[in-house]
């Protein structure tokens, strides 16, 4: 049976990103980006929620997402959630999730300023809605 695990987020990127390579030479960048969403309480008050993903993006991503993207900007991000588990030096089991993107689009413009989605779209697939993959870019 065939499954699907896909995420999509929309949000501000908390950290700059930072590359460094596997031992076999493939690029690997990872960055924080937060995700907020606001809703009325029961009461009537008005509440903020922000969840925080970690990102994960290889290869020619990778390349594009730490030259291109940083701390503050906002961006798109699609791929698969992956959890992984581990016990501690204390003995104490550990998990972790994080989104292993496939696409990132850059929502703004370094520097402020907002852009429509297909602005400055970084990806390592074609997007069926028209939007441009690194393949697209001039540089």
């Amino acid at each position: 049976m065939v499954g699907l695990n896909k995420i999509m987020i929309i949000g501000n990127v908390g950290t700059d990103p930072e590359m460094r390579y596997t031992t076999n030479g493939n690029p690997v960048t990872s960055f924080r980006i937060a995700s907020s969403r606001s809703y009325t309480a029961s009461d009537g008050e008005r509440k903020q929620e922000t969840e925080w993903f970690t990102v994960v993006a290889w290869n020619q991503l990778a390349e594009t997402v730490n030259q291109y993207l940083s701390k503050g900007r906002r961006a798109y991000v699609e791929g698969r959630l992956q959890s992984s588990q581990w016990e501690g030096n204390d003995g104490q089991k550990r998990f972790n999730n994080e989104i292993v993107a496939n696409t990132v689009l850059f929502l703004d413009k370094p520097g402020g300023g907002d852009a429509g989605l297909d602005d400055a779209p970084a990806g390592s697939e074609p997007d069926p809605g028209g939007a441009l993959t690194s393949d697209d870019l001039p540089f």
